[in-house]
């Protein structure tokens, strides 16, 4: 699982762990039963608290994403509801809004940034 984070982003931490679980999820490079590393090989992986990974790690198992199963881990869920596109787009919104802000700091037209 490749997952980066980004102390600049003004996203919390847990909350970038979340969203990119549901992309990975969501572009099946997750798939329904597979393993997800343990809170604190994440955790160490990432250089960030545990609590921060078990934080995200709840939230996803509360959205119905993972399943934590005594003894074998967190997994993604085998009934893992599929992300609809309006889930989809929210979670792509944020870059989004960013690309264009910076765009427009660097007088980039919005047609230059699509061609990109």
């Amino acid at each position: 699982m490749n997952i980066h984070i980004s102390s600049h982003d003004g996203v919390p931490i847990y909350w970038q762990i979340v969203n990119q679980v549901k992309f990975l999820l969501a572009s099946g490079r997750l798939a329904p039963g597979e393993e997800i590393p343990p809170i604190r090989v994440l955790a160490e992986q990432l250089v960030i608290n545990p609590n921060t990974v078990a934080r995200a790690y709840l939230e996803l198992e509360r959205a119905g994403i993972v399943v934590k199963r005594q003894g074998s881990g967190t997994s993604i869920a085998d009934t893992a509801p599929p992300l609809a596109r309006r889930e989809r787009v929210r979670l792509l919104a944020p870059r989004v809004d960013a690309l264009v802000a910076e765009a427009r700091q660097l007088d980039v037209a919005s047609d230059e940034v699509v061609k990109l």
